[in-house]
């Protein structure tokens, strides 16, 4: 999409740490604006885009952006766009799919016969039909897990922090103590901030129901391992399945630990709830499709630092792209370039957000012409531009 798109591509085949991150992009050829592609690992610092001026653009290769500075990209202009949903389905099967493996044991079991023993047992062992999930977060996956589980046959309770319309028979409930004491699976699906940080502790896994499953597929310190190992050990918890962990190995391979080895009926898994086939091209298609819409339209919609500005594709006029502090008079200056070098603006489209400001400005006139290029200069020039794209 993007070598479509007139984008020359250079690829690394691992992660870059800070100052790896520093001279390659440094040492790409060319005094145009540089677009940056990521994965979970590359962490994208306000000293990286102090160093390079020129990063116009950021996309994470994932759901998350936590590895991005966007508090420092909204500052300097640059756009980052992740895919929020690309995975959703993905991580939905497989914790659909954990909820059936825990009930059943079926992990003790595989364990067992690998070992030679013929652990062949109903004890401990139940349908999840007509169990109650209780789903923290109810976003793009938990919505998901919540149409998936209600197919077995299972009752659904969620909470979230925003008003949420419920999918299908599932119900919201008044707060998290009131579905942990509810649930006979627990699934988390919440985003890392401060206020779910450490957010399931050893108080609130005392308020589960006896015997009630706990699943962590959203972030690694929401959740006490050292707290649920001991409520799994004394049999409160019947057992648990994670896939994200508060210290995680820096490259597949690499050593790995966690308070929650040698358990049973519990299921480590390595961080994979996105991985499949389906989901990462889905992921390269979504972020691809935003890079691409931003360098050659000006379009920020799914920006996570800067301000949506939803745009056409880009046709027979020029378009001016200008990011700005957003500051009383700014589209006054704009406006009065424009009208004094005689350009006509054919259509306009503004959207701000606290201190920054987009601006997409169409004009009729060639992005070749001496006019409109010494207008986008004059733009480009003015004391509340912080970023500015004759596109």
């Amino acid at each position: 999409m993007l070598e479509n798109a007139g984008v020359s591509v250079t690829r690394h085949g691992a992660g870059l740490d800070e100052h790896g991150l520093i001279d390659a992009l440094r040492g790409l050829p060319g005094s145009e604006p540089v677009f940056l592609g990521i994965r979970s690992k590359t962490r994208v610092t306000a000293a990286v885009m102090e160093a390079v001026p020129r990063l116009a653009g950021v996309g994470a290769f994932c759901i998350g952006t936590d590895q991005i500075d966007l508090e420092a990209a909204r500052a300097r202009g640059v756009a980052a766009f992740n895919a929020p949903f690309s995975s959703t389905r993905s991580v939905a099967e497989l914790v659909t799919g954990l909820i059936i493996m825990l009930a059943r044991r079926i992990f003790p079991r595989d364990r067992a016969a690998q070992r030679g023993l013929w652990d062949k047992s109903a004890k401990g062992n139940y349908e999840v039909r007509g169990k109650t999930l209780g789903i923290v977060g109810y976003g793009h996956i938990g919505s998901q897990v919540s149409v998936l589980a209600e197919s077995l046959g299972m009752h659904v309770r969620f909470v979230d922090v925003v008003p949420k319309l419920p999918m299908g028979n599932a119900n919201v409930v008044d707060g998290l103590e009131q579905l942990l004491a509810q649930s006979d699976f627990v699934s988390l699906h919440v985003p890392r901030s401060e206020s779910t940080r450490g957010m399931i502790g050893a108080a609130e896994i005392a308020k589960m129901k006896e015997g009630a499953y706990l699943i962590n597929y959203s972030r690694g310190d929401v959740v006490d391992l050292g707290a649920l190992r001991s409520a799994i050990e004394s049999g409160q918890i019947a057992g648990a399945a994670v896939d994200v962990y508060p210290t995680e190995p820096a490259s597949a391979g690499d050593a790995f630990s966690s308070a929650l080895q040698g358990l049973d009926n519990v299921i480590l898994t390595p961080h994979i709830g996105g991985s499949t086939a389906e989901a990462q091209a889905n992921i390269g298609r979504e972020v691809g499709q935003s890079l691409v819409s931003f360098l050659v339209d000006g379009g920020t919609t799914g920006s996570v630092s800067l301000p949506e500005v939803d745009v056409p594709q880009r046709k027979q006029h020029s378009r001016l792209l200008n990011i700005h502090r957003n500051v009383p008079g700014v589209l006054s200056k704009i406006n009065h370039a424009i009208a004094e070098s005689g350009v006509n603006i054919v259509g306009q489209r503004l959207a701000t957000s606290d201190d920054i400001g987009v601006l997409v400005v169409e004009l009729a006139g060639d992005e070749n012409s001496e006019t409109v290029t010494a207008l986008s200069d004059a733009i480009a020039s003015l004391d509340t531009t912080v970023r500015h794209r004759l596109l």
